[in-house]
């Protein structure tokens, strides 16, 4: 009688390795739990607290709604002067990012650093960064939306180039195009889709990101917010929350629609 083998997907050291990995993972966690010093004795009370602050919201201010018409209108410009600004920027970022369109490894590693840099900043520290410089308002908000969108509008961009099909840019080369020319007439069209689905995405994301860059005086929904906070008018509070979600609904509807447009 034969004897078979048992088959077995991952061989005894690649199982130590795994449980090994996963000790290590669970024992980070707990590490950094403690660390965190959670206080427990506030979770007894934190449903009391969270019902009374339902309370204290319920119902929503309905005639407030029409002082925050102009400052909705408001966000929803930041979200799409900022999202145009940084498609834009992205383009020759991309460029410089892909492997296959970079002149040199300079170009190639400025772009990744861009890209990286952008990207690790969170919009809340830009919008800050730029209320400094140019003090609060809509301006403000429109760069710091930009300059964190950078790094992912470029980032999808420089993907989408470096999957292109490299014979029909040696075929408009070989018509004696330059560099311009071999972008627009050979690159563009083939990355289209994905650069419209990636600067769509991107506008829904600003979207959310315009409502709350306000804390820090970078204009839209968010001055309101912060100020209705800071004078505890909760049913004012709950009045806007409500307006930002219609807003949010309302973009990832669009957002939704556009994508399926351009499939």
């Amino acid at each position: 009688m034969t004897d078979y083998e048992t088959w077995e997907r991952r061989t005894p050291r690649q199982r130590i390795v795994r449980y090994v990995l996963t000790l290590l993972l669970v024992v980070a966690a707990v590490a950094s739990w403690r660390a965190l010093n959670v206080r427990y004795n506030y979770l007894g009370s934190a449903p009391t607290e969270f019902m009374d602050l339902v309370n204290r919201m319920y119902p929503p201010a309905v005639g407030y709604s029409t002082e925050i018409v102009s400052p909705l209108i408001e966000t929803v410009h930041i979200a799409v002067l900022g999202t145009a600004l940084a498609v834009m920027l992205s383009v020759p970022v991309a460029l410089l990012g892909a492997t296959n369109t970079t002149p040199n490894k300079l170009g190639f590693a400025v772009g990744k650093f861009i890209i990286s840099f952008t990207r690790s900043v969170n919009v809340i520290i830009w919008a800050l960064v730029f209320v400094i410089i140019f003090g609060s308002g809509t301006l403000a908000g429109v760069l710091a939306v930009a300059v964190r969108s950078i790094g992912f509008c470029s980032k999808l961009i420089a993907e989408a180039i470096e999957e292109i099909d490299p014979g029909q840019v040696e075929a408009i080369k070989a018509t004696g195009a330059n560099s311009v020319e071999t972008a627009i007439y050979a690159i563009a069209p083939q990355i289209k889709p994905a650069f419209i689905g990636v600067s769509t995405y991107r506008w829904d994301i600003n979207v959310r990101a315009s409502t709350i860059i306000g804390f820090v005086g970078a204009g839209g929904i968010g001055v309101e917010l912060n100020t209705a906070i800071n004078f505890f008018q909760w049913q004012r509070v709950l009045t806007i929350l409500l307006a930002i979600l219609g807003i949010v609904i309302f973009s990832e509807f669009v957002s939704a629609y556009l994508r399926r447009k351009v499939r």
